[in-house]
């Protein structure tokens, strides 16, 4: 099998940015075909705050999406069994994730991640999202 990357941080289900890229990293996982530089950050950065914001743990996330289960039955079962959040917080959540590392607490992660992949001269990478869809080759 060929190791691949995920999908593009940018899609999103019902509103939930990155929630795509969550259950594809999982569904390739178990399938053997997640590249390996992918493995040791499952369920950690972007993929535990999309839990923590929708109020679910990971493993229990992960063991519903291997039942078989679609990214839009994945997300009805995490928001029952989670966090109801008003329309406010998820335009925080969207707004949050789109700009992690753009003048935050990321900023000089993200600035040394770009000096160290040659994208040091990208101005179009402003936050971590731009960051992985350029380094995966989709920017």
């Amino acid at each position: 099998m060929t190791d691949t990357i995920p999908c593009s941080p940018f899609l999103e289900t019902d509103g939930v940015i990155y929630f795509p890229r969550l259950c594809d990293k999982i569904r390739r996982m178990a399938a053997g075909t997640l590249a390996t530089d992918y493995h040791a950050n499952l369920g950690s950065g972007m993929d535990l705050w999309t839990c923590q914001f929708l109020g679910v743990e990971y493993e229990d996330l992960k063991a519903f999406v291997l039942n078989g289960k679609t990214d839009e039955e994945t997300l009805s079962w995490a928001r029952e069994n989670g966090i109801e959040r008003p329309p406010y917080e998820a335009a925080w959540w969207r707004s949050y994730m789109l700009h992690r590392g753009s003048r935050d607490d990321l900023a000089e992660r993200l600035a040394t991640r770009k000096q160290e992949s040659g994208f040091a001269h990208r101005d179009d990478i402003r936050s971590f999202m731009d960051y992985i869809d350029a380094d995966e080759g989709r920017l």
